[in-house]
């Protein structure tokens, strides 16, 4: 059977999408060329399903969410608020998965920050 091989592109709208680029590269660090062609660093990707009706992404209206693996999520909670960014003030942690926080985009969408849990042999 043929399968996919991995994540090939993330594409949002935008009413200003130079600014919101800009945003991307200047808060999370997203250094993509001019092609959008970003490199990044190997580990895992979850690809989940959520039930219609989850109020999880933020507004309803809101049918996907991008989420990103951080090194250190209370850094990257502390640098975006630094920038001016729309950083929810609670995080959650999950026993064996890792930590997440959210920051909405100038867009108003809300994106997920993922620190992974320390496997037991790291």
């Amino acid at each position: 059977m043929e399968r996919v091989l991995g994540i090939g592109g993330y594409f949002l709208r935008a009413d200003d999408p130079a600014a919101l680029t800009a945003w991307y590269r200047d808060c999370l660090g997203l250094d993509a060329d001019d092609n959008g062609l970003w490199q990044q660093e190997p580990g895992p990707t979850v690809f989940a399903t959520f039930d219609s009706g989850t109020d999880y992404f933020g507004s309803r209206s809101q049918g996907t969410m991008l989420n990103f693996r951080v090194r250190d999520l209370d850094a990257m909670l502390d640098h975006l608020r630094a920038k001016g960014a729309d950083v929810a003030e609670e995080t959650q942690d999950m026993d064996g998965v890792g930590r997440f926080g959210w920051v909405t985009d100038p867009e108003g969408s809300r994106i997920e920050l993922w620190q992974p849990a320390q496997s037991p042999n790291a």
